[in-house]
């Protein structure tokens, strides 16, 4: 069979070549017959065009297409442009980088020379600066992208498109300030050539830079704004999701569970507005309204990836599986025919969050896979590696957590506070290794000089409302801890409080059954069950597997003391049920190869690739920058 096998590769390996050299020749013939180059470059097209879009996709004989244009000499524009074809064909659908990057370098060369060719010179210009940030070559990409925007400005499209794009580069580099003076350039210079739809999208990704405390009313003009505008009915339905978008995230990002449901429920009837509608129905007069911000059926994934971070932050961790399990079945979709880095980054983005809800209702060897896989498509880019390195720390350090390797957790952590500069997660990252110390309990001095700095009481150091919850249930924590029951209930009701007032389910049972807890150390058994009844309840809806074991254990104690034989049975068979679930998957998840990845450690930023174990090494392959909206990581409560 092997034979066979082998002869069948070689027959088609031949079929092929003598199909190529046919083709040139014929070609040949024809360029010779024919006067005009154009018969001879339409038919090399119509070949690469076919081979391209063949089903599978026959790369390597389009790049014989187009390579076969230089054999004929061709005029500088047909050279221009198939360098530019070939740059591209190359940068999206092969992981020869290199060859990529020579062939934009010479069209964006070569195209500067000839006059009227904005579209092949600005291209290669977008395309190449992409291709420099996907090489961590960002000192490179910033010029090429400054003078083609000094030369593009009678060529509205993609002057906006270009700002944007060094916008963009300069947010990934946190540098918020240099985003915002272009974004007020690229705003100014769409009111001029009468862009008012373009003109929206600077102004609403201008609210990124702003405090928490300025964006209230600016959001609140904003949504005027768009509301009032009079255009094209998809750009308006795009600029109204693009706006709610970002309405969403701010309040995410604050910790606001509870006041993003009206946003979010617009967000979500918005999206399916626009499903309806067809992208040709009604085409922009002004070249400067042809940008858009993001293609129909990428907002479809972005609304269900907002839509999961909301659900994980609520504590409705089955719907926050639900929409993920959607998100990714469009994804694997929409990858088989857009090479998109995007996609990429939503699908980072929804497995940091599953991963979360996985090791919350007690799944954590399925959480372990899910690590394993995002560090394998981190590592298939550079610039997707930078962004969520921290993150992965983070994530290895709360499965760390789960499997009670408290070391390993520790480690983690602290690798993940040298790697990340977003202050949300340095805080969620802080309250985590705080958790981590007191239940080590002989670790007081760095303990302590945590604590000093997430003191939820004076100089918070961040505005999210979840963070700072989160703060005082982990004072409660070590109050408890420590005996001092009047102090731990004092911070536990204030968690509470918080908690209720923004639906952080997760955080309000956590309150609860600690509180039930205290109460029981101190003999009020009437007020401690008053408390384990409703976090068992609240942990089963979530569900939260921890909580309920000890919620469990609580009520077994408590009936027991209170004299209900029949309820105490029952709960001692749950907590025994519970605690066999979580011993099979603890044992599961230790098991696995992937375990070895809780002595990972990632380098600085200046390593390009992690040292991570040899099973886990895959070669990078090469995929745009990632969507600036898109790369954060939502913190949950801990």
């Amino acid at each position: 069979m092997d034979v066979l096998k082998n002869k069948d590769i070689a027959c088609s390996r031949k079929h092929a070549r003598v199909t190529r050299c046919s083709m040139v020749v014929v070609i040949g013939k024809m360029a010779s017959n024919v006067e005009a180059p154009e018969s001879w470059y339409l038919a090399l097209l119509g070949f690469a065009e076919h081979f391209r879009t063949s089903s599978p996709p026959k790369i390597r004989l389009c790049v014989h297409c187009l390579q076969a244009v230089f054999q004929f000499k061709p005029p500088q524009r047909v050279e221009a442009r198939t360098h530019l074809q070939l740059g591209s064909v190359l940068y999206h659908h092969t992981k020869n980088s290199e060859l990529a990057r020579s062939h934009l370098e010479k069209a964006w060369f070569i195209s500067q020379q000839i006059p009227q060719f904005e579209d092949v010179k600005f291209e290669a210009a977008s395309l190449l600066s992409e291709l420099y940030c996907q090489q961590n070559l960002v000192d490179s990409a910033k010029p090429l992208l400054r003078k083609a925007i000094q030369i593009s400005q009678q060529t509205p499209y993609w002057h906006c498109r270009l700002l944007f794009q060094l916008a963009q580069l300069h947010t990934l580099e946190k540098d918020l300030v240099s985003a915002c003076d272009l974004l007020g350039v690229g705003a100014e210079y769409a009111r001029v050539v009468g862009s008012e739809y373009t003109r929206y999208c600077n102004l609403d990704l201008l609210l990124m830079e702003r405090k928490l405390g300025e964006v209230h009313p600016l959001l609140t003009l904003c949504g005027t704004i768009v509301e009032n505008w009079q255009g094209n009915p998809i750009q308006k339905e795009s600029l109204r999701v693009f706006f709610l978008v970002l309405q969403v995230t701010h309040y995410l990002d604050a910790g606001q569970v509870k006041s993003v449901k009206p946003c979010l429920k617009q967000l979500q009837q918005c999206i399916q507005t626009i499903s309806t509608l067809h992208d040709d129905e009604i085409l922009p007069s002004n070249p400067a309204d042809l940008f858009h911000w993001l293609p129909k059926e990428h907002m479809c994934v972005l609304v269900y990836l907002v839509t999961v971070m909301h659900s994980m932050q609520a504590g409705y961790l089955e719907k926050a599986q639900k929409y993920t399990d959607k998100a990714l079945m469009q994804l694997e979709k929409l990858k088989m025919l857009d090479s998109s880095p995007i996609l990429s980054t939503f699908q980072v983005i929804l497995l940091e969050h599953i991963i979360m809800c996985r090791l919350v209702t007690g799944h954590k060897a399925t959480a372990l896979q899910e690590i394993s896989q995002v560090c394998q498509l981190c590592q298939q880019s550079p610039r997707l590696f930078t962004n969520h390195a921290a993150q992965l720390h983070t994530l290895l350090g709360l499965y760390c957590i789960s499997v009670n390797c408290m070391d390993n957790a520790e480690a983690q952590f602290t690798a993940a506070l040298r790697l990340t500069t977003h202050q949300e997660l340095w805080a969620f990252i802080v309250t985590n290794l705080a958790s981590v110390y007191i239940r080590e309990g002989n670790r007081h001095q760095e303990l302590y000089s945590l604590l000093e700095r997430i003191n939820p009481d004076h100089n918070f150091p961040v505005s999210s409302h979840c963070l700072r919850a989160a703060a005082f249930y982990i004072r409660g924590l070590l109050s408890f801890f420590q005996g001092r029951y009047n102090e731990a209930k004092r911070f536990l009701r204030e968690t509470l409080k918080m908690s209720n007032a923004e639906d952080l389910n997760r955080l309000t049972a956590c309150s609860l059954v600690l509180l039930g807890h205290i109460f029981y150390v101190l003999g009020n058994h009437r007020e401690s069950n008053n408390m384990v009844v409703p976090a068992m309840q609240l942990a089963s809806k979530i569900p939260d597997m921890s909580v309920q074991l000890w919620s469990s254990a609580l009520l077994k104690d408590l009936n027991k003391a209170l004299g209900n034989t029949i309820d105490a049975h029952e709960a001692a068979q749950m907590h025994q049920n519970f605690s066999q679930q979580l011993l099979q998957d603890h044992i599961a998840a230790c098991s696995l190869p992937e375990h070895n990845l809780i002595s990972v450690r990632i380098h600085p930023r200046t390593a390009q690739r992690p040292a991570w174990p040899a099973c886990y090494e895959h070669q990078a392959r090469n995929t745009r920058a990632a969507f600036l909206l898109a790369s954060k990581m939502s913190r949950m409560e801990p």
